[in-house]
Formats: C-alpha cells, sequence, structure tokens
C-alpha cells in the first residue's frame, strides 16, 4: 500500500495513462493544415493566396484590344484607310461577280432559246417567199403568219437584211454579185433568205444577191 502510495504521489496530475499530457482547454491546440501536427491556437496565422482575377465570359484579350495600339501610337488614319480600301476591294470584286454571273445567264438563255427558234427558222423562210408571191396578203394563213412572226419576236428574234442596204460581210453573206452601173459600193440587189439576230447573238447571216460597181 506504501509502494502504490509512493508511485501515486509520483505521479503528475496532468499524465494520462498514455503518458502524454493533455490539453489545457478544448481550444489551446490547433491542427497545422499543411502538416497535421498540432498547433497551439496564435502559432501560425493561414495565408491568404494572392488575388487572381479569372477572365469573365466574352471579355476581350490582347489580341481583341490591339487596334487600341495602333490608335494611341498615331496610326488610326493608316488603319482605317486599309480597312476602306479592304472594304472597297471586296465590293469591286462582288459587283464583277455580279456581272460575269448576269452575262454568263444571259448567253446560256440566248443560247437555249436560239436551239428552239432555229427549228421555226425554215418555216419563216417559206413565209417570206409565199408573202413575195401574194399568198399571204388575205386570209387565214395571213393571221398564222403574224400570230408566228409576234412570237418569236417576243423572243427576242430580230430579221434583218432588206434590199438597198449597204453590204456588210459580218452580216450578210452574199451567194452571187451582179455588176451594176451606177452603184458605188456594194448593196443589197435582193434577200434570199433573211438574217436573224437573237438579242446580241447572230443566229444566221442573210442570204443576199449583191450588186457592185460595174468593172
Amino acid at each position: 500500500m506504501a509502494a502504490d502510495k509512493s508511485n501515486r504521489e509520483g505521479e503528475s496530475p496532468n499524465d494520462d495513462e498514455s503518458g502524454q499530457f493533455p490539453p489545457a482547454g478544448p481550444e489551446a491546440f490547433s491542427s497545422d493544415p499543411a502538416t497535421g501536427e498540432p498547433v497551439e491556437d496564435g502559432a501560425f496565422v493561414e495565408a491568404e493566396g494572392p488575388d487572381v482575377e479569372t477572365p469573365s465570359e466574352g471579355a476581350l484579350n490582347d489580341d481583341d484590344l490591339s487596334f487600341l495600339d495602333a490608335v494611341s501610337a498615331g496610326q488610326a488614319d493608316d488603319l482605317a484607310a486599309e480597312r476602306l480600301a479592304d472594304l472597297q476591294r471586296v465590293t469591286a470584286e462582288y459587283a464583277n461577280y455580279r456581272k460575269r454571273t448576269e452575262a454568263n445567264r444571259e448567253v446560256e438563255r440566248e443560247r437555249t432559246v436560239g436551239d428552239v427558234v432555229k427549228i421555226l427558222l425554215p418555216v419563216l423562210d417559206d413565209l417570206d417567199r409565199a408573202e413575195k408571191h401574194g399568198d399571204l396578203a388575205e386570209g387565214p394563213f395571213a393571221s398564222i403568219a403574224a400570230k408566228l412572226r409576234a412570237g418569236v419576236e417576243r423572243l427576242g428574234l430580230k430579221p434583218f437584211g432588206t434590199t438597198g442596204e449597204v453590204f456588210d460581210p459580218k452580216e450578210h453573206e452574199a451567194i452571187f454579185q451582179q455588176p451594176t452601173p451606177g452603184v458605188e459600193v456594194a448593196t443589197i440587189a435582193d434577200v434570199v433568205e433573211t438574217g436573224y439576230y437573237l438579242g446580241s447573238t447572230l443566229l444566221r447571216a442573210a442570204k443576199v444577191v449583191v450588186a457592185v460597181p460595174n468593172g
């Protein structure tokens, strides 16, 4: 009992069974968040990290604001002139593209219509011959001929080649030359087949008899 009492007297009142000192109070110690070791309160202060700005959605970057550098450097006029030149170039290219497209469309339309109208040219030639012989002076055929000619004219078909015109080798095909007194330049004496234009396209040259100067 004396030994037991002696042992008890040698123990510190703060010692627990594990041989470690218990904390003085419930808030006397804290844990280091980095190491996990117990640290007395007030021994450290949690450091705050540097402020980091995160770019918000849709924020402008340096490339977007690069034009401000040009303005601040006194290059605003040059930059505006360059942008204007680019706009004018694009506008001119688009205008040329539209012109080419419209011209190609018109050429294609004339070609398609021309293929159809060419089938009717022999019929128009027969009507011209009948008219020369007086067969279309009156009657139902005269009305039919007028309607057919009006229809092809609405498609853009234009006849040319009449007696007394000056001969033009670009439009007229001379099937016979007739020396004629008093004629100073080659002139159409008779039209064998009427020539036709479809829009600006020469569909068929006029076949003519040409009166030329005598000798």
